[in-house]
């Protein structure tokens, strides 16, 4: 995912490591703001891959 303002992105880096809520999240859901923020925000965490199963659940009979 990409994001446009370096600067909402960065307020989310910072928001995390100073132990702060996902919810305290200042820009309105569904704005690019909101999305920027959430993208500083989750920086350090592994993308989740959403459209196809696990390859540990496809071996599952």
């Amino acid at each position: 995912m990409g994001f446009v303002s370096a600067t909402v992105m960065n307020e989310g880096k910072a928001a995390k490591v100073a132990g702060k809520a996902m919810e305290a999240n200042p820009y309105p859901a569904g704005s690019q703001e909101s999305a920027d923020w959430l993208e500083g925000y989750t920086f350090d965490e592994a993308e989740q891959n959403v459209d196809r199963e696990d390859s540990s659940d496809s071996n599952r009979t």
